[in-house]
C-alpha cells in the first residue's frame, strides 16, 4: 500500500499528516509506530489523520502518538491540522473547525500564525501527594490531555527525561499516565518550558497542551495576566490567552504560534 503524506511541524513538534476523508486508510498501531520511527520510517512525534466530521464541524481530528496509541488532543498538532485543512478547499480558508476527543476546536489563520481555541482546562489539582527528587511542588491540570507542572529555578540543567518518566509512570496517574512539564519564570508573563510526553516517552521540542498547562499555573502561582509568552525547546515563542473565572476555572483559552509544512511524499507500508 502506498501512503501519501505531508510532514509538518509546530514549534518543533513534528507530525505526519494524512488525508483520510474517504476513510480508506486504516493504519494499525504497529504501522503508525513504524511510520513515526526516526531511523526506519518518516520520523515524527505523532500522526494526524483528517477524517469527515460527524456533526457540524468542518473535519474530524484524529491524533496518534509516536507509539501508535490514539490520544485525546495535541495543541501543536491542532495548529498543524488547522493549517493543513485550511488548504484542502480550492480557496484557502481563514478559519476551520474540527472535532476532537476533547471537544470541538477552531483554528484561525492570522498571517503566518495559527490560533487555536482550546478546550477549557479541568481537573486542577494542587500540590500532588508525592515527591520527585529535585522538585519542590508538582501540580496537575487537564488541558485536553493530562499534564503535570513543576516550576524550577534551573530549567536548562534539569534531567527532564529522568524526572518526566518518574512522574509519567507514577502510580498516582495509573493506568494511562500523564505528560510532565517543567517551567521557569523568565520575567512576569514570560516563561520557558520543557516537556516529557507520554506516547513519545521522551522530551519533545514543544507541546501545545503543555504550554497551556504551564501558562495556567503561572497565573495561579504568580498572578501572571493573559496572554502569557512561552519559550519552548524548539526555539519558538508562543502565546497563551485565557480568561480566569470567579469559580477558579478558565474560559476562552487560546494557543497561538507557527505551523509549517516541511515536505510531502509517499511511502510503502
Amino acid at each position: 500500500m502506498t501512503l501519501r503524506f505531508h510532514k509538518m511541524n509546530g514549534a518543533g513538534n513534528d507530525f505526519i499528516v494524512i488525508d483520510n476523508r474517504q476513510l480508506d486508510t486504516n493504519l494499525t498501531k504497529a504501522q503508525i509506530e513504524a511510520l513515526c520511527d526516526r531511523h526506519r520510517g518518516i520520523g515524527a512525534d505523532g500522526l494526524l489523520a483528517v477524517e469527515p466530521a460527524e456533526s457540524e464541524a468542518d473535519y474530524k481530528f484524529r491524533y496518534y502518538n509516536a507509539d501508535g496509541g490514539e490520544a485525546e488532543m495535541c495543541g501543536n498538532g491542532a495548529r498543524c491540522f488547522g493549517q493543513y485543512t485550511a488548504q484542502l478547499e480550492s480557496d484557502q480558508q481563514s478559519s476551520v473547525s474540527f472535532e476532537t476527543i476533547a471537544g470541538t476546536l477552531r483554528a484561525d489563520l492570522i498571517g503566518d500564525q495559527v490560533k487555536i481555541a482550546m478546550s477549557d482546562p479541568f481537573d486542577l489539582e494542587r500540590n500532588l501527594p508525592f515527591t520527585i527528587e529535585g522538585l519542590t511542588a508538582i501540580d496537575s491540570v487537564n488541558t485536553g490531555v493530562p499534564h503535570t507542572v513543576a516550576y524550577v529555578d534551573q530549567l536548562q540543567s534539569l534531567d527532564v527525561v529522568k524526572a518526566g518518566a518518574a512522574i509519567r509512570y507514577h502510580d498516582h496517574f495509573a493506568p494511562k499516565g500523564t505528560n510532565a512539564n517543567f517551567a521557569e519564570v523568565l520575567t512576569p508573563g514570560h516563561i520557558a518550558i520543557r516537556t516529557y510526553e507520554r506516547g513519545v516517552e521522551n522530551e519533545t521540542l514543544a507541546c501545545g497542551t503543555g504550554m497551556v498547562a504551564c501558562a495556567i499555573m503561572h497565573h495561579i502561582l504568580h498572578g501572571a495576566e493573559s496572554p502569557v509568552k512561552v519559550d519552548v525547546k524548539g526555539g519558538d515563542t508562543l502565546e497563551i490567552g485565557f480568561e480566569p473565572q470567579a469559580d477558579g476555572g478558565f474560559k476562552n483559552v487560546t494557543l497561538s504560534g507557527p505551523a509549517d509544512f516541511v515536505f510531502e511524499g509517499q511511502i510503502e507500508i
